[in-house]
């Protein structure tokens, strides 16, 4: 085990064990409820939360933990609404689905949690994979491996021969007929089936494939795959087990049939038109862009044999679009929470839709906001997440510089605490 992995693991042992309080002294201060930044304060943690937020740097006992970070910009954890922490983009990914045991996709997702955390980001949603992805959690919940809090959708819910079906581009012997179990409908029973079968199965929220996608083995990529009848159906059964509802879309018929559904955020939105985003902000439902994820796939397209033939011209068209769409949304007043489609890019590279999202138009502040008080408030968690105050979970993070002056700022994260175990202190 290197020295980063040993010091983790003292970590884990030490706070638990002790239940030391930790006093954090801060250069400056963006505690997210407002744009004000403070100079000079001590934020004191006990367990896991933030026992209170004073001025100037005080000094405990020598029971208690100091961290200088005097020179440093701190704000809350980072949360990405939009990865699938499971795999990574490569020219292997689709010779990989027919190598790779669970065993094996668990062991190479180890370092992809890893690499999310230590960018800052303390929460993540993951919208799709095998069911990897709860076992990770599990493991990341008990102090096994280190990495965000993960809310998983477990398996993305599609119809037959959607974005999301697990059989699409593979020989007719394989293909089978897979169904609720496997995460595929066909009608508001099934419907209701998938999502209790990823009730069952530990999910912690539901995601859909409203139209085609870019990288399924299939030729459309953004034509709709559900009815509205079928959203609904997803979105009731949802509402039973107190889970937020996600779907991927790429085309505007998708988006409609999703936003009149019900459901609670759009992924992607690369052909959102004015008619849907006025339906998103009068119905209130989020808007996650991950112009990463665009911008990614338009570049590996263009690498011969880097995606099958069938993905190219798919992504090569959605991919550059993304971005327009986004500064459209938001010029338009849509919400927008933070996404990236890490998986697709790379995870560990989150932060970089921040320096696309200021691209595209929006306010440094504005950027911030929507991977805090945004991604926490479309997840319902802002009794916990989202800014820094008192009684809420001690997910905090610190910047060399201030992400407000420049938001580059934000690519180069030194220091990491989620619920009171320091990941990294550099």
């Amino acid at each position: 085990m290197n020295k980063s992995g040993l010091l983790f693991f003292f970590l884990i042992a030490f706070c638990k064990l002790n239940g030391q309080t930790t006093y954090l002294h801060c250069g400056q201060m963006l505690d997210m409820t407002s744009e004000n930044v403070q100079e000079e304060v001590t934020i004191i943690v006990e367990n896991d939360r933030i026992k209170s937020i004073v001025s100037g740097y005080l000094n405990g006992n020598d029971e208690v933990i100091h961290i200088d970070l005097k020179d440093k910009f701190v704000m809350p954890g980072f949360m990405d609404m939009h990865v699938h922490i499971e795999h990574e983009s490569s020219p292997t990914r689709y010779l990989d689905r027919f190598r790779q045991n669970k065993s094996d996709i668990a062991l190479g997702a180890i370092k992809y949690c890893e690499r999310t955390l230590m960018a800052g980001f303390t929460t993540v949603r993951d919208l799709g994979g095998t069911g990897v992805n709860v076992s990770l959690r599990n493991a990341i919940n008990k102090g096994e491996i280190s990495g965000p809090r993960i809310y998983t959708a477990e398996k993305s819910i599609a119809t037959t021969g959607g974005h999301a079906d697990p059989t699409n581009g593979v020989r007719d012997d394989l293909k089978g007929d897979p169904g609720p179990k496997e995460g595929v409908i066909n009608s508001i029973e099934d419907a209701k089936k998938a999502v209790r079968q990823r009730y069952k199965n530990g999910a912690d929220c539901i995601k859909i494939t409203a139209t085609g996608g870019v990288l399924s083995v299939a030729k459309d990529g953004q034509g709709p795959q559900f009815t509205v009848e079928e959203v609904k159906a997803v979105v009731d059964a949802a509402a039973d087990y107190g889970y937020v509802t996600a779907a991927h879309a790429h085309g505007a018929e998708g988006m409609k049939r999703a936003v009149l559904g019900g459901i609670h955020s759009i992924e992607h939105g690369t052909k959102m038109n004015e008619e849907v985003m006025q339906m998103m902000i009068d119905s209130g439902t989020y808007y996650v862009p991950t112009i990463s994820a665009g911008k990614f796939v338009e570049e590996k397209a263009k690498i011969p044999g880097y995606y099958p033939s069938i993905i190219v011209p798919k992504a090569l068209e959605i991919g550059p679009k993304i971005q327009a769409t986004f500064e459209k949304a938001y010029k338009a007043g849509v919400k927008i929470a933070f996404g990236t489609d890490a998986g697709v890019s790379p995870h560990g590279d989150n932060a970089k839709e921040f320096v696309f999202m200021v691209e595209g138009g929006m306010r440094n502040f504005e950027a911030l906001l929507s991977a805090t008080v945004s991604s926490a408030d479309l997840m319902n968690l802002t009794k916990d997440y989202g800014t820094l105050e008192v009684g809420k979970k001690a997910d905090i993070i610190a910047m060399k510089l201030n992400p407000l002056i420049n938001i580059d700022a934000t690519l180069d994260v030194s220091f990491v605490m989620k619920g009171n175990i320091i990941y990294k202190n550099e």
